[in-house]
């Protein structure tokens, strides 16, 4: 096996090293693609391998496939940072489903969460290129509010316990961790997705406009993730579709130095998926998606119920006044 090392810059500015990890990457001209047991990669479903690309799905309806790496990962701070490209003969909205990168428990396991297993346990990131909420209001002859309404594609996280499902009628919103929108599609340029988790913190960053700079796209804490998960991309095809290549997938191991307090605070070995404070995640989600009216009569209603309150209050002092006046006579 052979590491490459390189220097780069925790988010505190602290200096940390990065060492490629060969036996969990993947990249031309894919020789550890395959089916032996010796292969570091292995395909599923209607992924195939090409001289330029592990491409998961072709631009044909209903097709899945995946590429897992059959080597558990057991490092505690990695990085992985995926080439990839997503392009097709539809027009806007009128392609899908869209890809994912994985760091699972389980691999190698056909499903509807864009080519893999539903109640995953892990880590997911979703490259979604379709609208399916959006499409389903349009249905209702409802609309969208400028609040709730969001640009597709769109790149979000979700980390599973495995059993918490991945809502697809509303693209994954009760349970993302946070996400940003990425115009990936038919682009001239190459596409990048990066994914770090570093002293229980995930970030996910997305390098789109040919310019080979980083764009934020989610930063959170208290991210709880085991060691032993496996690395894995899938894609998805329904009525619409598109090519969803990978080109390569870079992993690093990240050496990060921990201060003492850091280190007894990590002691406990993680074996379930878990992010803190997810419930304020989730009302701050759902505080985002109020619509104007909603927010309107919300604000509308706690001003009249401080009135209401302020006049009992007056009432009252007033009774009490006059009553303590009494006393003197």
């Amino acid at each position: 096996m052979i590491s490459f090392l390189n220097l780069c810059f925790a988010d505190d500015d602290h200096e940390m090293e990065e060492f490629l990890k060969r036996e969990h990457s993947l990249s031309k001209p894919y020789q550890g693609v395959g089916s032996s047991s010796s292969s570091h990669w292995e395909l599923m479903g209607d992924a195939m391998v090409t001289t330029e690309q592990v491409r998961l799905t072709p631009d044909m309806q209903s097709r899945q496939g995946a590429i897992w790496s059959r080597i558990p990962c057991h490092l505690k701070d990695w990085e992985v940072q995926v080439h990839f490209k997503i392009h097709g003969q539809g027009k806007k909205n009128l392609n899908g489903d869209g890809l994912a990168i994985w760091y699972t428990k389980e691999r190698m396991q056909k499903g509807p969460v864009f080519g893999n297993k539903d109640n995953f346990t892990g880590l997911g990131v979703f490259v979604d290129t379709y609208p399916n909420e959006e499409k389903h209001i349009e249905a209702q002859k409802k609309r969208y509010t400028p609040r709730t309404q969001r640009i597709f594609p769109f790149v979000l996280a979700m980390v599973g316990n495995g059993t918490i499902s991945y809502d697809h009628e509303r693209d994954g919103r009760p349970t993302e961790l946070g996400g940003c929108n990425a115009m990936v599609r038919n682009l001239k340029h190459d596409s990048f997705l990066f994914i770090r988790y570093v002293r229980r913190r995930l970030t996910v960053m997305i390098d789109i406009d040919g310019q080979h700079e980083w764009r934020d796209c989610l930063d959170l804490p208290g991210v709880r993730l085991p060691q032993g998960y496996y690395f894995g991309a899938s894609a998805i095809t329904g009525d619409l579709s598109d090519n969803h290549d990978i080109i390569s997938m870079k992993l690093y191991q990240l050496t990060v130095l921990r201060s003492k307090k850091e280190e007894e605070e990590e002691e406990d070995v993680i074996t379930i998926p878990s992010v803190d404070n997810m419930e304020l995640i989730r009302l701050g989600q759902s505080d985002e998606g109020m619509s104007g009216i909603a927010i309107f009569f919300t604000v509308l209603f706690s001003m009249l119920g401080c009135i209401f309150l302020i006049v009992i209050g007056l009432v009252v002092y007033s009774h009490w006044n006059e009553n303590r006046r009494k006393r003197f006579y």
